[in-house]
């Protein structure tokens, strides 16, 4: 198994480089061959970085879902600009919306799973399911004509076309297409100079996921999250954006071991450690793939898996913040 540490700022913190390193290079002995990476920052520096199984710094990898809580934030980026409100009902945006299930839904019930359409991606009779919208001719006209199941507002139901639904509404309220528009709100601010973003049969890049990107730069995200919109002395997003975004809106824990609550396409969940109560928000997608957020630790911990579809790939990257929270020293002051 190949595998590269960095030794970036690690001679200036030594007391906790060390621990990390032996934390990660646990995972070098895992019976499932699909890790690909961890990497941790403290402070705004890296201090423990290791691949597996192949992968490298340079490596495009696919976050999967994770890719969600991008587009909340180039959604976000849109607000900043003035194209989008989150209490304004899509059909303000996108006209064609009017007299659909979606004309009344908001931007706010889109970014918290809440838009009442009759998608659910763990049901494949549900005629919003993912693999249905993945397999339409055209996702676009397919998304206008799922019907409604609940009133907007009212449940939590965890699905791709919402997600894909955010995405259009950007193109829509920015009138760019959504990569380009991540390319100058978001990527090129933050040194983001590789990536990859699939589309669909419409040739609209995937709101929803399979977005790849270096672990690096996933790291770079989480540390414009973490410092409330600055990146390098520069504002990215709204401070106001991100906190609204990283707010427990949506209580999921009956429905999602991994979460207490849900924002806009970010998670959260209260871990106890050492006696404290530790927040963690974090993006998630299939396999393990995890950018987490941790305000009080002033930290990031990124994850990468190519265990797509399998159930332990969730449970490692648990495993691994827990044993790295174990020995991450308190709340950084």
């Amino acid at each position: 198994m190949k595998y590269f540490v960095c030794t970036l700022l690690m001679a200036a913190l030594p007391a906790l480089a060390q621990p990390l390193d032996e934390v990660l290079a646990r995972w070098d002995r895992d019976e499932h061959r699909d890790l690909r990476s961890v990497l941790v920052m403290r402070n705004g520096a890296i201090v423990a970085e290791r691949y597996y199984n192949g992968e490298t710094a340079d490596t495009l990898h696919d976050i999967r879902s994770a890719g969600k809580s991008i587009t909340a934030l180039l959604a976000g980026a849109a607000v900043d600009r003035g194209k989008l409100r989150a209490d304004q009902p899509i059909e303000r945006y996108w006209p064609q919306a009017k007299g659909t299930a979606l004309q009344a839904v908001t931007l706010d019930q889109v970014l918290t799973m809440r838009s009442g359409l009759a998608a659910f991606d763990e049901d494949p009779a549900s005629p919003g399911n993912e693999d249905n919208m993945d397999e339409a001719a055209d996702p676009v006209a397919f998304t206008l004509a799922t019907p409604a199941e609940t009133a907007p507002g009212t449940r939590y139901r965890y699905n791709s076309m919402t997600a894909y639904l955010a995405g259009l509404l950007v193109e829509k309220a920015t009138d760019s297409d959504l990569e380009d528009f991540a390319r100058e709100a978001l990527f090129k601010p933050l040194g983001i100079q590789q990536w990859q973003w699939l589309r669909d049969a419409a040739n609209h890049p995937k709101g929803q996921g399979n977005l790849f990107l270096r672990t690096r730069d996933a790291a770079k995200i989480g540390q414009m999250v973490l410092d409330q919109g600055m990146y390098n002395g520069r504002r990215v997003l709204s401070a106001g954006w991100l906190q609204a975004a990283l707010a427990p809106r949506v209580p999921i824990a009956k429905v999602d071991r991994y979460a207490d609550h849900y924002g806009y396409f970010w998670y959260q969940k209260t871990h106890r450690v050492g006696g404290s109560d530790i927040a963690v928000h974090f993006a998630s997608g299939n396999g393990g793939n995890k950018i987490y957020v941790i305000p009080a630790l002033r930290a990031v911990v990124v994850i990468t898996s190519s265990a797509y579809g399998k159930g332990y790939g969730q449970r490692r990257s648990a495993d691994l913040l827990s044993a790295i929270l174990a020995i991450m020293p308190g709340p950084s002051k």
